[in-house]
């Protein structure tokens, strides 16, 4: 196992490796950003020069926002080396963890990890970082699965918070905790879930993201009114409470029968609501006002609880522009 997870890798210097890079840079790393594809002389110059002038354009945004110190930005971006085809057994060798971000294609991460698996260490973790793939299909690809997982990052990967771990059925709990502990360490919020299609987030995205656009198919509404739907309703509510918390606060009685009408008004299949709702309400954990409901919260002082999640949203309100006005209506 990689105790001391210092040298990173990243296999694949498109958006998603850059973003990555960057991230890491940021945080004080050093950074192998690995092209995998034979080019020649001049295309191997190009896609560096390309690379490094994406990474630097991101920086100079952050420095732009306050984020990053203009004095610090050429120390973060020497911090990225990008390496060609000929230099990437060698630099495989030295990394601690690599991180794959390959073209989502199963023959492309087929042959992105036979090299890994000849040029890595033993103990160096391999993470895909695919949305889509599941992590048992990818580790039949990878010599030493034990050291293998997939690490799905949001983009813009050097801004997103949230990494999405998943173990495949051979991954070693050690080398998880270790993922976890270098993520954590440079800002990010690691989550752990089943190897599954879409994983979570991008599961939930696709459902969101084509009612959307059913909405804008049958005329319900314009591009503009949905999308502010989402930003000033929809979104602001749950960057505060998670869609289950919410689920809790509201009532789940309340998500039932919209549920269940909207079934019976629109598509049964898309609307009706899942089993574990149901059994909820049959046994009584509709959320908070039942003590329980997806969370407990018998031992939770629920007026210090409602008082920091609206105190939280009255923040987030703030900082957008969108308080109530008060005093509006008087002449």
């Amino acid at each position: 196992m990689a105790t001391d997870l210092s040298a990173i890798g990243v296999v694949g210097a498109g958006r998603i490796g850059r973003g990555i890079a960057l991230a890491f840079a940021y945080a004080g790393y050093p950074v192998l950003l690995i092209d995998l594809k034979d080019r020649d002389e001049a295309g191997a110059l190009a896609l560096a020069e390309a690379a490094l002038m994406e990474i630097g354009r991101d920086l100079d945004f952050l420095a732009g926002v306050g984020a990053l110190d203009p004095a610090d930005l050429a120390e973060v971006a020497a911090l990225v080396r990008v390496i060609g085809a000929a230099g990437a057994p060698h630099a495989i060798s030295s990394c601690d963890v690599i991180f794959e971000g390959v073209p989502e294609t199963i023959d492309a991460k087929r042959d992105c990890f036979a090299i890994l698996s000849a040029h890595a260490r033993p103990d160096c973790i391999i993470a895909s970082t695919t949305s889509t793939i599941g992590a048992d299909a990818l580790a039949a690809f990878v010599t030493g699965p034990e050291r293998f997982c997939n690490a799905h990052w949001l983009n813009p990967a050097h801004l997103m918070p949230l990494v999405e771990i998943s173990p495949c059925a051979a991954t070693a709990p050690e080398n998880i905790h270790s993922l976890r502990a270098l993520l954590t360490a440079i800002g990010k919020v690691p989550i752990v879930c089943k190897s599954s299609p879409g994983y979570i987030v991008p599961r939930i995205q696709a459902l969101a993201m084509n009612e959307a656009a059913r909405l804008v198919e049958e005329g319900v509404a314009s591009v503009e009114d949905v999308d502010t739907a989402v930003t000033v309703g929809f979104g602001l509510r749950f960057a505060v409470l998670g869609l289950l918390e919410f689920i809790d606060w509201g009532g789940g009685d309340i998500l039932y029968n919209a549920s269940n009408f909207l079934a019976e008004n629109i598509d049964a299949a898309r609307f009706s609501p899942p089993a574990i709702v149901r059994t909820n309400m049959e046994q009584g954990r509709r959320g908070l006002r039942d003590g329980a409901g997806f969370y407990d919260f018998k031992d939770i002082d629920l007026a210090a609880y409602r008082t920091a999640r609206l105190s939280a949203f009255v923040g987030l309100l703030r900082h957008r522009g969108l308080m109530p006005r008060r005093g509006s209506g008087r002449g």
